[in-house]
């Protein structure tokens, strides 16, 4: 083995170097982003800001928008792998970023389950999913170590990040908050520690074999010597300012005498019916009118020495600056809190505050809920947020919204090119050659449990007595692909057809659904004699720990049924009759037995009134919320300005996190 040489002091563990004595390689990765949803911005608008450009089903995220609100500037909400995302995101923000807040996981007890609500009335406590479960070993599969490994590669794409006049503060706890200390003091320097900030996250409690943990710890650091800071100011405790301010006159008023000369040489001033001079290089801090008006209110007192002094109250006096330690920011959790780590916004408030000004960046690389997303937006920064759990995704997106007057985001997701970097990592070939696709039809063969064929065109594989085609890694499975395959089912004289795939394009299921000629799939499937399946891939296929403990689930597409009316002035609506989730692998049996009406599963559902094959333009929303639970089930009436057929799409989101689309055409004459 290599002999390792340490020129500074540095935190070393099991993996840190390779058998060369090289450090860790952090992964260069440059994936494009897919924008998936636009928020709170009309469809005119995107078309304004789209003009001739070419559209596709998935915008590419090109970073062409200003660096301020008025420049076109949207915030940005990721779903994905932090480490892929920020990789990813360094090609246009590098050294763009003024303030990164983040809350990782730190401890290896840390509870990834949540609260899901169901309906109107029930709640129930979901366990971590299978991307979690895969999460989670990666972050403690071997102990700090492989914890300290994913934290450094992370820690450092932040400091790429990072403006050079931003700052960045990590959230931990005492398990390993010493470990990060050190390691952000290697990456962004030691002469750069600002602050270790003491949290008080909950009210004092009892532990029976030692005194109660009740405290964080935040690191705060800049990336230079120069660096943006608004001093914060707080509300004294009664300790505080008993201490601070010791005298207490016949009211009751806590108050000190302080010095009434400043630095600089100054002239006498009048004092009742002296005149005074002030010390050697002093001068009056007040000018003459000022101290007239002190005197008058009996707010000057002189010294047995002559020295006039100031009386300053307590509660006359500007609030204390906030110190190092917070205990005004405790944390008040209630039962239906979504995530259990969940952070109070008055301790978000205070660090965007005292790290960023208005239309500053501000990044959150775990953003769990949302609560950093949602006060930057409430205090008017722009902000990038990301998460791997798709359901918090979902949580920070309905939080959003709940904000009066907020200003448009994006939803996005790296999407096939995540799946193309996957291929090549996985497969050796970054290149979709002959070798690489029958690598990867195989290696899904296998996962589905079902065995190869070869020799047919559209066909790839059979599970039992049911055909099995695979659609492409990097494309939506289309119905002219379903279309052939049937064909080939029924030249073959098979009766069950199974299609995998990672994208889907528009109008594949449901049993009204008018989008293409023909009906349905599974219906025109029926006509020809054949029973159709179409089978969503988990992104879990993508996880070699998930692979290898057998934790892949395909799982059959859900679909709405959807009544649709257009009065004779030519307004439109939608209601949905019923909404049908076969995935069985998500609906435990506790779930089960709570849902009352097929509409406990719909959390969330929204309309793009003229969708063009293109993002999906949120034109029209409802969801539940956690105060409100009610959800309604019919849209407004809406009027097209242009006769003639137009699509509109309607997009559900489940209790799950999951979303099913559907397409419905309106013809408006």
């Amino acid at each position: 083995m290599a002999k390792i040489e340490i020129s500074k002091t540095e935190l070393v563990w099991p993996g840190k170097y390779d058998n060369a004595g090289a450090v860790i390689e952090v992964p260069k990765i440059k994936l494009p982003f897919q924008v998936i949803e636009t928020i709170n911005e009309s469809r005119a608008s995107r078309e304004r800001t789209k003009k001739g450009k070419q559209v596709s089903l998935f915008d590419l995220y090109d970073g062409s928008e200003g660096d301020t609100f008025d420049k076109g500037w949207k915030n940005k909400l990721i779903w994905g792998d932090n480490l892929l995302v920020m990789g990813s995101l360094l090609e246009k923000f590098a050294s763009k970023i003024d303030l990164i807040y983040i809350d990782p996981p730190f401890d290896v007890g840390e509870d990834f389950s949540m609260h899901v609500q169901l309906g109107e009335d029930d709640t129930i406590h979901k366990e971590q999913s299978i991307l979690e479960r895969v999460a989670f070993h990666d972050t403690w599969g071997k102990g700090i170590e492989s914890y300290l490994t994913m934290m450094y590669t992370r820690l450092y794409q932040m400091y790429g990040l990072l403006s050079p006049t931003g700052c960045i503060y990590v959230h931990m706890d005492d398990h390993v908050g010493h470990y990060i200390k050190i390691l952000l003091d290697n990456i962004f320097g030691l002469a750069n520690f600002r602050n270790q900030i003491i949290w008080r996250r909950s009210a004092g409690h009892a532990d029976a074999h030692r005194f109660g943990r009740n405290h964080d710890m935040i690191y705060f650091y800049s990336k230079s010597s120069s660096f943006s800071f608004n001093p914060q100011w707080g509300d004294s405790s009664e300790e505080d300012t008993a201490r601070l301010y010791p005298l207490v006159d016949k009211d009751g008023r806590h108050y000190i005498i302080d010095n009434l000369a400043a630095k600089g040489a100054g002239p006498a001033r009048r004092f009742g019916d002296q005149i005074i001079t002030p010390p050697r290089g002093r001068h009056w801090a007040f000018s003459q009118e000022n101290l007239d008006q002190l005197w008058a209110k009996g707010l000057i007192v002189i010294t047995d020495s002559g020295t006039p002094r100031i009386i300053k109250y307590a509660d006359e006096t500007k609030r204390m600056p906030v110190q190092d330690i917070w205990a005004d920011c405790i944390r008040h959790i209630s039962t239906v809190t979504t995530f259990p780590t969940e952070k109070p916004e008055k301790l978000l408030t205070r660090i965007i505050e005292a790290s960023s000004n208005a239309n500053s960046l501000v990044a959150d690389f775990f953003c769990g809920s949302g609560t950093t997303l949602a006060v930057a937006e409430k205090l008017g920064r722009r902000w990038i947020g990301c998460d791997l759990n798709r359901f918090a995704v979902h949580t920070t997106r309905k939080r959003l919204l709940d904000i009066e007057h907020s200003k448009p985001f994006e939803v996005l997701n790296l999407g096939k090119y995540e799946r193309q970097y996957w291929q090549g990592v996985t497969f050796g070939d970054k290149t979709a050659t002959e070798r690489a696709i029958y690598e990867y039809l195989a290696f899904i063969l296998k996962l589905y449990g079902a065995q190869p064929i070869s020799g047919l065109m559209h066909i790839h594989g059979k599970k039992s007595r049911a055909m099995v085609h695979i659609g492409a890694i990097d494309a939506p499975v289309t119905i002219d692909e379903i279309n052939l395959s049937i064909a080939e089912t029924v030249h073959l004289k098979q009766t069950e057809l199974h299609v995998l795939g990672w994208e889907w394009e528009m109008g594949l299921a449901g049993p009204n659904n008018e989008y293409h000629k023909g009906g349905p799939m599974h219906e025109i499937a029926k006509q020809q004699g054949v029973k159709l399946l179409l089978l969503q891939i988990p992104r879990e296929a993508m996880e070699k720990q998930a692979v290898d403990k057998g934790d892949v689930h395909f799982f059959e597409l859900a679909y709405l049924e959807v009544d649709k009316t257009i009065s004779k002035s030519g307004k439109v609506t939608f209601k949905i009759k019923d909404f049908y989730i076969p995935n069985s692998e998500l609906i435990s049996d506790e779930i089960r037995q709570k849902i009352t009406k097929w509409s406990d599963y719909i959390d969330y559902w929204a309309v793009d009134w003229d969708f063009q094959n293109d993002t999906f333009t949120q034109g029209w929303v409802t969801y539940r919320t956690r105060k409100d639970r009610s959800l309604v089930l019919e849209t407004d009436e809406h009027k097209y300005d242009k006769p003639g057929k137009h699509t509109a799409l309607i997009k559900v989101i489940d209790i799950f996190g999951n979303d099913t689309s559907q397409a419905f055409i309106v013809e408006v004459k």
